[in-house]
């Protein structure tokens, strides 16, 4: 598809954007500049992140609160098994739905120390399913999850991510959002194996932009994500050249939309990694445009 085939093709878009809860009142900031420049564009949904072993369990839920009381948007919190209790977990989803928070992204999670082998909490749940189940004993909470088309990198085979996907999807979730990847073939090839397994879901494709490449490189090597060697060429000599990046990275996205719009994926999920430029320039390609009267409004940190 060209360029052109972005604006005359009809099919109905959905996307939903993440973001990550802010360490510091700079990255507070840069944050809330992000979520109100992306606002106008009515996403689905918007999910804030859940650190290693609930690390962010507070600054998460602040954001989402904030989110809730101040935006349009409708936040999705993400939420693990990792290093708590189930009734540590509940009390956290009881606190969510209280604050009118009614979409959860459930989640393994990962351990504290990096590169350490999962171990779930011997008083907690003990599997992403297991969440899920919990989750909809609570409330009547509207459920993403992750799916992996180029495998978890603790699984034994695709057709293992495929059965725990089954699980998770036959305990409660109505979405999965997929793991970046950047060989597009791996996403349709994972859905329609899925599909032959009963999965009935969407498969929602997780978006990641390259402008900052030997960051995506680092995060992928963590999650098990190839990174092929077309990609890597198109960054090589750019490392100190942050607005040639910038460019690479808006021709990869777009090439990436287009290929699986082809494919037919109607729903995108963008990590924009706080940052609006490139998700706010792809949207509008896509034909998403900001709501009339909308403006991005600069927003201070809370301090």
């Amino acid at each position: 598809m060209s360029l052109q085939g972005l604006f005359t093709k009809a099919d109905p878009l959905s996307v939903s954007f993440e973001f990550f809860p802010p360490r510091s009142a700079e990255s507070e900031a840069q944050l809330w500049n992000a979520i109100r420049r992306l606002e106008p564009l009515n996403p689905s949904f918007v999910s804030v992140t859940y650190g290693a072993g609930g690390s962010t369990r507070d600054r998460t839920h602040a954001t989402v609160k904030r989110i809730v009381e101040e935006t349009s948007l409708k936040p999705a919190a993400h939420l693990t098994c990792v290093g708590a209790s189930k009734s540590e977990v509940n009390e956290v989803a009881q606190s969510y739905w209280d604050a009118g928070v009614r979409h959860i992204v459930a989640l393994r999670g990962d351990m504290p120390e990096a590169g350490a082998a999962y171990a779930p909490h011997p008083d907690g749940y003990q599997s992403t399913a297991e969440l899920v189940a919990g989750l909809k004993k609570i409330a009547p909470f509207e459920i993403s999850v992750s799916a992996y088309p180029e495998k978890h990198p603790d699984s034994p085979s695709s057709d293992w991510d495929v059965d725990v996907l089954k699980a998770k999807v036959d305990a409660g979730a109505t979405r999965a959002i997929t793991q970046f990847v950047f060989e597009n073939d791996s996403i349709p090839r994972f859905r329609d194996k899925a599909h032959r397994a009963g999965i009935d879901v969407p498969i929602v494709p997780g978006l990641m932009p390259t402008t900052n490449f030997a960051g995506v490189q680092r995060m992928s090597a963590r999650c098990g994500a190839s990174v092929p060697e077309w990609l890597r060429r198109l960054y090589e000599g750019l490392e100190s050249d942050l607005d040639s990046r910038k460019l690479v990275a808006a021709a990869v996205l777009t090439d990436q939309v287009q290929m699986l719009r082809a494919n037919g994926f109607e729903n995108f999920h963008f990590y924009t990694l706080n940052q609006a430029e490139l998700t706010f320039a792809v949207c509008n390609m896509l034909g998403i445009k900001a709501s009339p009267g909308k403006t991005e409004n600069k927003v201070e940190a809370r301090v």
